[in-house]
């Protein structure tokens, strides 16, 4: 097998695994993120603190906890196997979940930075011109916050698609199942798969640098240059 054709199958696992991962955290991010950005409560900051652990927290552990929580045994895992006969581990699943709880903290951070940034002059106006709540938070304060909340769904993307330790502690390395790009470079590394390792590598650096270039675009306060 040539090293095009070993790569593609984990290529297309990382993009779906990355992908599912990005949209939960976009929903959940977002929404955790005003709440913070917004209510005042006993705690606010603790929570934040919490839901950030995962930023630096070795992902080992995090798939240590994970693997307590959903495994055959965990309370999540033996509550899924009994009623439904699902399992989590070793299933791309899996591999979502453990993406997600990794890149979490950072749509949280860049989203409730995008929140406190709104003007509240603008919501203030919106609500005087009869606009609900619902309705203020849709057509003012997410067109005002979008740049930050989209760089933060871009690095979460880029997190999730090179996950590595959580990932391979719970979905463990299945390949065309559960092998994803960087849990494919360990096992090609350790194979002496030298060309397959290195082709795996670029393609996982030129996508990452993509992401990079684009959240750079939308820094907030970056304008354009303008001829002279």
């Amino acid at each position: 097998m040539n090293p095009l054709e070993a790569a593609w199958p984990a290529l297309l696992l990382s993009l779906k695994v990355a992908s599912w991962a990005t949209f939960i955290n976009g929903v959940l991010g977002v929404a955790v993120g005003f709440m913070l950005a917004r209510a005042r409560f006993a705690g606010r900051e603790l929570l934040d603190s919490v839901l950030t652990l995962p930023l630096v927290l070795p992902p080992t552990v995090l798939g240590y906890y994970l693997l307590v929580v959903i495994g055959k045994h965990g309370v999540v895992g033996a509550w899924l196997h009994a009623h439904f006969g699902v399992s989590l581990i070793f299933t791309w699943q899996g591999a979502v979940l453990a993406s997600t709880l990794v890149s979490f903290p950072l749509v949280l951070k860049s989203a409730r930075a995008a929140f406190e940034g709104v003007e509240a002059q603008f919501e203030n106006a919106a609500r005087v011109l009869g606009l609900n709540e619902w309705a203020v938070f849709l057509r003012v304060t997410l067109p005002l916050a979008w740049r930050g909340i989209l760089a933060g769904l871009l690095l979460t993307f880029a997190r999730a698609l090179g996950e590595f330790g959580a990932t391979l502690m719970v979905a463990g390395s299945i390949p065309g199942r559960t092998q994803t790009l960087s849990v494919a470079v360990y096992e090609a590394v350790q194979a002496g798969q030298d060309a397959t390792a290195n082709l795996l590598v670029a393609i996982t650096s030129i996508a990452c640098m993509v992401v990079l270039l684009a959240v750079s675009r939308l820094a907030p306060g970056r304008v354009a240059p303008r001829a002279v």
